[in-house]
């Protein structure tokens, strides 16, 4: 069936963070928001399918996942990242964070250094502090409009901070790079030399453009999937983050063993009855709604890319490779990191995460959410525009 991507479903009043929760977060309630990274689109007619079917049964007792869940999710990294997966390796939980928090835990002691790569997604270093870790970023350098990293600074500061367990971000969030399987083996190489563990959060995985592929890093050498943990959901995929469903594939049994006893210490056990539903659906029916969705994503991308060379130069796109976060670079308009997200917030009138909240290295950039339909996209360019020139 054909999508219709361009269609505005309202989101006010469904109890939606992204939408309705504006003044209990400290800001006005007339803001757009472009920024928590969930997508304004419908899910999968499949996916509504099975759940509306799910929901007239009527009973929404304990659940769980049989074989057929399994196979939707083998088949679905097989077909499109050609990485063949075993069933024992499978441990799901509500969600990637919730995961991250349970490797720090079940993987390293209090004290221990944990090591990210700034500009990155929050949640990693929250994470590590409230766990009373040590938190020790290798930031991304920025090269002609490019991030990449830094090897001798992430080797240095691995062997000089013992570092135990890295958390990677692939596609990483929000520089929007897609790592070269160079990248991923040196990084992982430099990971084995010297005993570190590594967690890849691969949930922006299937938002890659054209030209780019995602590498499951388990999948490059088979000591990598000796000594990761790969996490994986259907959430940004499908648009599917409140059903709270995450499958996390751990090779090696002792590390599994370690994730899951730290899960059970948590009291936690089966996920969302309707996730698994859902996820299941989604492997399985939602393939052409993800191939039209990524091809409405591009021309969203393509038209911020025009908008802000001709109205606003002084603005620069970090060309994304992946995900359907956008980073964009304020640095020319030679504002602080209040005074610019005063400008965003008080001026233009729109809700974005700004960049230092991704790490110091972020500051004087801002993460937008292209994933909604063109005239709202239109709209907080527009509001850019008026305030930025």
């Amino acid at each position: 069936m054909e999508y219709n991507f361009d269609k505005i479903t309202d989101r006010r009043n469904t109890n939606c963070i992204k939408y309705d929760f504006a003044v209990e977060r400290g800001r006005e309630a007339d803001l757009l928001p472009l920024w928590v990274a969930d997508m304004d689109f419908p899910a999968a007619q499949p996916i509504l399918d099975s759940l509306t079917a799910a929901v007239q049964h009527g009973i929404f007792g304990y659940s769980d996942a049989k074989e057929s869940y399994f196979q939707a999710l083998a088949g679905w990294y097989r077909t499109h990242f050609n990485w063949s997966i075993e069933k024992e390796w499978l441990v799901k939980t509500p969600g990637v964070v919730f995961a991250l928090a349970m490797a720090v835990r079940a993987l390293t002691r209090e004290g221990d250094s944990v090591l990210i790569q700034q500009p990155v997604y929050y949640p990693f270093s929250q994470t590590i502090v409230s766990n009373h870790r040590k938190l020790v970023s290798s930031d991304l350098v920025l090269r002609d409009g490019h991030y990449e990293m830094d090897f001798e600074d992430f080797e240095r500061k691995i062997v000089e901070n013992e570092v135990k367990l890295f958390i990677l971000c692939s596609p990483h969030n929000p520089v929007g790079r897609v790592w070269t399987q160079e990248e991923l083996k040196t990084a992982g190489d430099i990971c084995i030399r010297h005993g570190v563990l590594v967690v890849s959060d691969e949930i922006h995985s299937d938002f890659t453009y054209p030209g780019q592929h995602h590498y499951v890093f388990a999948g490059l050498k088979p000591e990598f999937a000796q000594n990761s943990i790969i996490c994986t959901a259907p959430s940004k995929t499908f648009n599917l983050a409140g059903l709270q469903v995450s499958n996390i594939l751990i090779p090696n049994k002792t590390i599994r063993v370690k994730f899951q006893n730290e899960i059970t210490a948590a009291g936690y056990s089966q996920v969302n009855a309707l996730g698994l539903i859902a996820c299941q659906a989604a492997y399985t029916g939602g393939g052409e709604w993800l191939t039209q969705l990524k091809k409405y994503l591009k021309g969203n991308l393509d038209f911020v890319r025009s908008f802000l060379k001709e109205n606003i130069p002084g603005v620069r796109l970090i060309e994304p490779e992946g995900t359907y976060l956008i980073w964009l670079d304020f640095g020319e308009l030679g504002l602080d990191g209040e005074a610019l997200d005063t400008l965003i917030e008080k001026k233009a009138k729109l809700w974005l995460d700004s960049g230092s909240m991704f790490g110091r290295s972020g500051e004087g950039f801002q993460r937008i959410n292209i994933a909604c339909p063109r005239k709202i996209l239109e709209q907080a360019m527009d509001r850019l525009r008026l305030v930025c020139c």
